[in-house]
């Protein structure tokens, strides 16, 4: 058996309102608890450690150099004590009331809405919230807590992703845009001319490297509809994902730039899970329907 001492969660808490409250009597009362049992619950964290925590100067109670390196560990400790809690709650409580879905505009939406139709079917009383975002917006929403999880073609630091597709971009313009008519490979000198149409960037950060080709006209606008109706109607090139303009390809309405690079790209997508320890029931079943359908989708013929 192990000799290391016991010290409860209780008996942390009591420290950390000592030096928060600044004194024995402050935290008693913060805690509401009699200030005996607050000075207990301290000296038995001195004893059990053989060590002292605290110096008394005049009415207040001052840390010493050990008391201020475990008050730093107590914080940590209580603070993941309070994260297990909640997640224990969550996972007794069954599915959870509410998931956050950051999903980058690249991957198709028709996907994500059959995703949530399958996942309404199982759980019909958990409310979804669908945060469409574009390049760093998505990666960004996991830095914050804003999303649950997230469809990214970045992983930020600190979060674990595993690769779910690629999404095949290319250079497109209208059949009859003048780029379109050149009757031989267009260079980017060739773009120079013309109105380049991008999706601005959601994140606060915005990466000005991310538009990648030096143009005199560009227009920016807030969603990838609006980009493919303005390449629809003549008004400029952009570069689109194909899965989202299959039907305007299709009919010719949209043709590929003959570029002599940088025509197509692949830009890969991954799925992220903001916190894959505790990560509810409802969570794993969406990122569950959500690799289902990339997986499907892989395997129905060309």
């Amino acid at each position: 058996m192990s000799n290391a001492p016991t010290i409860s969660l209780d008996q942390w808490r009591a420290l950390i309102a000592v030096v928060d409250a600044g004194g024995y009597a402050q935290a008693a009362e913060a805690l509401h608890k009699s200030q005996s049992a607050v000075t207990y619950a301290v000296q038995k964290i001195e004893s059990q450690l053989e060590l002292k925590a605290f110096e008394i100067q005049g009415r207040k109670a001052i840390l010493t150099p050990t008391g201020q390196m475990l008050y730093r560990r107590a914080l940590a400790l209580v603070d993941e004590a309070s994260d297990l809690e909640h997640a224990a709650h969550t996972l007794s409580a069954g599915w959870e009331a509410e998931i956050h879905l950051a999903a980058e505009v690249l991957f198709p939406a028709r996907r994500i809405l059959d995703c949530l139709a399958r996942f309404g079917e199982e759980s019909p009383r958990t409310r979804v919230e669908l945060i469409e975002s574009v390049l760093g917006g998505t990666p960004e929403a996991l830095l914050k807590g804003l999303a649950d999880l997230a469809i990214t073609p970045q992983i930020p630091p600190g979060f674990l992703g595993e690769l779910l597709t690629h999404s095949r971009v290319i250079a497109v313009a209208h059949r009859d845009h003048p780029l379109n008519r050149l009757g031989r490979e267009v260079t980017h000198r060739d773009l120079r001319a013309h109105r380049h149409i991008v999706v601005r960037d959601t994140g606060a950060k915005r990466d000005r490297k991310a538009v990648s080709v030096e143009v005199d006209q560009r227009w920016t606008v807030s969603d990838i509809a609006s980009s493919i109706q303005a390449v629809s109607m003549g008004y400029g090139f952009a570069w689109l994902p194909a899965e989202h303009i299959s039907e305007e390809l299709a009919a010719g309405l949209l043709t590929p730039l003959p570029l002599r690079e940088g025509g197509e790209r692949s830009v890969a997508l991954y799925l992220v899970l903001a916190d894959p320890d505790f990560a509810g029931p409802g969570v794993r079943r969406l990122a569950t329907l959500i690799r289902e359908s990339v997986d499907a989708e892989r395997q129905e013929p060309a």
